[in-house]
């Protein structure tokens, strides 16, 4: 934080709108990472949280925050340091074996979130008349037109406007007109339920706001990008501002849905379903704003998703990767790219699939492997062989060590949990 507090002081007697344009520019791969971090899968899990258990559940923002930061710092000063993307260090000091199995894992984790992405898609524009099976085979081309065609620069652009919209969930929010006190209330004195429903969430909260994916796409991007050494401190602040965006994005979805459809005994069983159901309650506005962003999020990762996907199998297998890079020059990249787009569309356009599982399950499985990858990096951020240096200090350990601790702990209590119910029972 140091380092935000010199920039603004450093900035502090510019005029407004030149500080304004001048953190605009630094803005980059930390504000697009945390934004997309809000896709459809996270607009659902948030949704089903403030449904589900009210404000109850919104504690969990901060320490998700906390962690977000120091995770996504590990990452941006690995790809800076080392010049390598993450798949591409983990493969190089864990082996083989080891990535195959966790990237085959992560690799059906990320088909189920893509194929919740163009869920999202369907489901926004349905709520406008438009049906699924003109608005996701659409979306699809459009996807795979900009990135075939564009270039990183332009590419970025995009992605940074896309992020931006995302705050229409703060209307939607305030439109819904929530009970501050009460929000404050739970903050402070959290109300936690050893269940399994409670316990499930909580994991869905924290594998879709700190996701293994984003990891590998954050260092592959900064990689992109060109950053170097010497812009440390300006791509800091872009990381912190990308998960300040993430936490409170999600905090105002969970806020929305906790003073309207949990206050009226709503069960919402998709994204679509929280924007449908805000209308009796907080108004036609209300509900197409969170239309809008569930839309504009879902584009955005659908997107996203599939490229961090490509780039981390690429990158540890040793193959071409990069939106820079023609088909002709990165034909494997492109062709996971187009495999994982095109079973995600193939997934939505069933009819009856089963969305809110998928969509669940999939944030679940991304808990379960990010102790997995977590600690891959904290070993190799630790490591002077590799940043030199630019190891972590204990602070950071302290964290990200915990952060890893306490996700294992609630995935054991998932399995122990039943256990005891039934052992209780006898």
């Amino acid at each position: 934080m140091k380092i935000i507090f010199s920039l603004l002081e450093k900035f502090r007697h510019i005029p407004l709108i030149k500080r304004i344009l001048f953190f605009a520019a630094i803005l980059g791969p930390g504000f697009i990472t945390g934004s997309v971090d809000n896709d459809a899968g996270g607009i659902t899990t948030y949704s089903v949280a403030g449904a589900l258990y009210g404000y109850e559940l919104i504690w969990t923002l901060i320490p998700c925050f906390i962690a977000l930061v120091i995770v996504q710092e590990m990452n941006l000063r690995m790809g800076i340091h080392t010049g390598k993307g993450l798949a591409d260090l983990i493969r190089e000091n864990f082996g083989v074996k080891f990535t195959f199995f966790l990237f085959f894992g992560l690799f059906i984790a990320d088909i189920g979130n893509t194929a919740t992405e163009f869920a999202g898609v369907a489901g926004s524009l349905q709520i406008f008349g438009i049906s699924k099976y003109i608005s996701v085979p659409l979306t699809a081309l459009g996807v795979w037109f900009l990135v075939t065609k564009g270039n990183y620069k332009i590419t970025e652009r995009i992605f940074l406007l896309f992020s931006f919209c995302l705050l229409s969930y703060v209307v939607s929010a305030i439109l819904a007109k929530p009970h501050w006190a009460e929000i404050g209330a739970a903050v402070i004195k959290p109300n936690i339920h050893f269940e399994k429903d409670y316990i499930l969430l909580v994991l869905g909260i924290i594998g879709t706001t700190i996701a293994p994916w984003m990891q590998f796409y954050m260092q592959s991007a900064v990689i992109e990008r060109g950053t170097k050494p010497d812009e440390y401190k300006y791509a800091l602040a872009d990381v912190i501002v990308g998960c300040v965006a993430t936490v409170v994005v999600a905090f105002f979805i969970m806020v929305s849905c906790a003073a309207t459809l949990h206050q009226n005994g709503v069960v919402i069983t998709e994204a679509k379903d929280a924007a449908m159901a805000l209308r009796p309650f907080a108004g036609d506005l209300a509900s197409e704003v969170f239309a809008f962003g569930l839309f504009i999020a879902s584009v955005f990762s659908a997107t996203i998703l599939p490229l961090a996907t490509s780039f981390y199998i690429c990158q540890a297998f040793g193959f071409e990767a990069g939106i820079d890079k023609r088909v002709e020059e990165a034909p494997q990249f492109y062709t996971l790219f187009a495999t994982i787009m095109a079973i995600g569309v193939a997934i939505i356009l069933i009819p009856n699939a089963p969305l809110i599982g998928i969509t669940i399950w999939a944030q679940i499985i991304n808990a379960l492997l990010l102790p997995l990858v977590l600690i891959s990096m904290v070993m190799m951020v630790n490591n002077k062989d590799i940043m030199g240096e630019h190891v972590n200090n204990r602070f950071q350990n302290i964290v990200a060590w915990s952060t890893t601790g306490i996700i294992v702990l609630l995935s054991l209590t998932l399995v122990v949990l039943p256990v005891v119910s039934r052992f209780v029972r006898l």
